[in-house]
């Protein structure tokens, strides 16, 4: 039986044996799980060209050999195979080609192959998502074939936009707007008709990242809910459940004296959010649609890798996508003072709760990845849940690592790109430094510390509102993510400090070292001001 005659038969439990069953292992059964799938990938993975590029003569036999004897590698290891599709030097042919930023400015596009077995992989991870994003507890979840998603995630060929056809080809569920008219409609248009045809219709599902989720709903809230007068090829009609809902609606709100709330509205039955910063909006998000929005983890390299359960208190990471290992936050930093130095890795079952860690992922079932710096950090916030009756670890996604800064999911920000800015800006910008920090609000922006040549501040031919206005017009030229900031969500992320002339070498001749040029620790940049006061 497929997915719906078995929801049809209310097959619950059994489905979330299949689907869900991975919550139930203790941390020896899940471990089980990862070293079988490795040491198949290992075998698979070796004996294809890209394997044999990265080895050379090394032949390890084993996980710990394989952990041992291959380093762990980054995009730069697979560019030369990958950016030119060479699909004959994979360890499996790919049926698909997915594509996400690489870095801003410098180089524009990754590009990752998806085999047979990892979109089957991918299609149960999302029927997991589905049946725990609709729970209310332990084996209890609700959604049917009839059911409508607004659906702000990004299109093919970004991993997204496999969401849609994996869920029509297992449940049918109808979306909003239907995804071949909503890849031909700009951003804006595809979310205005969505809601749209959601006041016509109705909502069950909201999918989107955290960020875009947020604009929406404040954009919804601050128009209104008056459907657009605009000619469509469709006509919209209204049921008289959704009528009664919106004259509903219209009247508490003006009794509250407050905008219309998507919550006023709809009625999810589940909110499910991906990508950075969703921290920075879940209160004010579950305050907009009445539901908590659930979170999952998604990335281009390593496809669905972790999901929240009903209590929404943390991510479990699937044991059957990849094989996970987590570089300590000390190691890390330590990697990043030195190239040259290789990172030491734990295993799932070697977590602490409380640590950070760099996530590091080998795609199972002929995936191209091996040993592979995703580029994410998480936080372990414990090795067993009481309220999920969960053994196995669960974790919290922080942010990308500490040399990229990364503004609501849509920007890829290192020191390369931001250097290559300074220079194509001629602007006379002695030395800099940046941060990803957050406002009074809780909502991240990009704050740049830069020190002028002294004539440009006696001469007052430079402040921070030049600059700033100056330095944005090169971010959105050399990085289109940068602009779709501003273009999509509205939102401006850069900010100016124009520091003392003598600040960096004067903290250089006291600590011995400039400050790191990307997410400097907030003691160091705390540091550097107290310099700039001092002399």
């Amino acid at each position: 039986m497929n997915l719906k005659e078995r929801l049809k038969k209310r097959d619950y439990e059994g489905l979330w044996q299949e689907y869900c069953g991975f919550l139930d292992l203790d941390i020896q059964d899940y471990m089980k799980i990862q070293n079988r799938l490795m040491s198949e990938q290992i075998g698979i993975w070796s004996n294809s060209p890209l394997g044999r590029s990265i080895l050379g003569n090394k032949n390890p036999k084993s996980i710990e050999a394989f952990r041992n004897q291959v380093p762990l590698t980054t995009y730069g290891n697979y560019a030369d195979i990958l950016l030119f599709k060479k699909s004959e030097m994979l360890p499996e042919p790919p049926v698909i080609w997915l594509q996400t930023t690489w870095e801003g400015g410098i180089h524009p596009i990754k590009l990752a192959p998806y085999t047979k077995s990892m979109l089957e992989n991918f299609k149960n991870n999302i029927i997991s998502c589905m049946i725990l994003c609709t729970a209310a507890e332990k084996g209890k979840f609700s959604f049917s074939e009839s059911d409508k998603v607004l659906y702000g995630f990004a299109p093919l060929p970004y991993i997204t936009g496999l969401i849609p056809p994996a869920l029509k080809d297992i449940i049918g569920f109808e979306f909003l707007p239907p995804t071949r008219e909503a890849e031909k409609l700009s951003f804006s248009q595809r979310n205005k008709l969505g809601f749209q045809m959601g006041l016509a219709k109705g909502i069950d599902f909201f999918f989107s990242m955290g960020s875009v989720a947020y604009y929406i709903s404040k954009s919804f809230s601050a128009s209104g809910s008056e459907p657009s007068s605009e000619k469509r090829d469709f006509e919209l009609k209204f049921s008289p459940g959704m009528l009664f809902r919106i004259l509903r609606a219209k009247r508490r709100s003006r009794k509250e004296k407050r905008a219309i709330l998507p919550k006023d509205i709809f009625k999810l039955k589940a909110f499910v959010c991906a990508g950075t910063d969703n921290a920075c909006y879940k209160d004010e998000l579950q305050e907009l649609w009445g539901i908590r929005p659930m979170e999952i983890f998604a990335g281009t390299e390593p496809g669905i890798i972790g999901v929240e359960s009903w209590n929404k208190n943390g991510m479990y990471f699937f044991p059957d996508t990849c094989f996970y290992e987590f570089i300590p936050e000390g190691e890390m930093n330590r990697s990043a003072e030195d190239k040259a130095y290789q990172p030491k890795t734990l295993l799932m079952d070697q977590v602490i709760p409380g640590e950070k860690y760099e996530l590091v992922i080998s795609v199972f079932k002929g995936g191209a990845f091996m040993r592979y710096r995703v580029g994410d950090l998480y936080q372990c916030v414990g090795l067993s849940s009481r309220e999920d009756e969960t053994k196995i670890p669960r974790f919290r996604f922080l942010d990308r690592v500490p040399d990229v800064i990364d503004i609501g999911g849509f920007t890829r920000i290192t020191e390369n790109s931001i250097q290559n800015v300074v220079e194509l800006s001629g602007l006379p910008i002695l030395d800099w430094f940046a941060a990803k920090e957050f406002t009074e609000n809780n909502k991240p922006f990009f704050h740049m510390y830069v020190e002028v040549q002294p004539e440009a501040l006696t001469s007052n031919a430079i402040s921070s509102e030049i600059l700033r206005e100056h330095l944005k017009v090169y971010f959105k030229y050399v990085d289109s993510d940068y602009n779709d900031l501003k273009r999509l969500l509205g939102i401006e992320p850069l900010e100016i400090s124009i520091v003392r002339c003598g600040t960096f070498a004067e903290y250089q001749r006291l600590v011995g070292r400039k400050p790191r040029r990307i997410n400097p620790p907030v003691a160091e940049i705390s540091d550097f001001l107290r310099v700039q006061e001092t002399f």
